[in-house]
């Protein structure tokens, strides 16, 4: 299984620079948001693992993992165990850049960010990977568009439904 990860970061790592674009923009747009720290965390989460997933299917690997003397049961767990990486690695990044704001700029009024403002985008990308990896391989190529138009949607409303809290 431990090839398996390496195997998603060494294909991933062409786009790592993509990740921090992410980060940044979403913590610039989300930064006068009470909730800001919640919703970079949760988009440039999905970003990633969207971007690792349509590799995936970019370069075939799908196709090719299947013909290899391992079960799919790993196959799967890695995936999965890339996609928690994937998310504590945004939203820890996210908690950084927010903390950094705090401490550069004491006049902008941000939260305090405790252990639960952490664990609520990881709990709310973990029930959004559960769902989105099984669709994902299932529907693989041809439904990777609309699997992804359907999160994007999802997460358009996470952020209009900030607005009303």
């Amino acid at each position: 299984m431990l090839n398996l990860l390496r195997k998603d970061f060494i294909a991933s790592k062409s786009t790592l620079g993509l990740s921090f674009v992410f980060l940044a923009v979403f913590c610039v747009a989300f930064m006068p948001k009470e909730l800001s720290m919640h919703l970079a965390g949760i988009y440039t989460a999905f970003g990633t693992l969207s971007i690792v997933t349509t590799i995936d299917i970019k370069n075939h690997n799908h196709h090719f993992l299947v013909t290899l003397p391992i079960s799919r049961k790993h196959i799967v767990r890695a995936k999965y165990v890339t996609a928690i990486i994937c998310i504590l690695f945004a939203v820890l990044a996210s908690y950084a850049v927010h903390s950094l704001v705090k401490l550069a700029a004491p006049t902008f009024i941000k939260p305090d960010y405790s252990i639960i403002d952490i664990l609520v985008p990881v709990g709310i990308m973990l029930v959004l990977a559960s769902i989105y990896l099984p669709l994902f391989y299932t529907l693989s190529k041809k439904g990777t568009g609309i699997i992804n138009g359907v999160f994007l949607i999802i997460l358009i409303a996470l952020a209009q439904l900030q607005l009303f809290l």
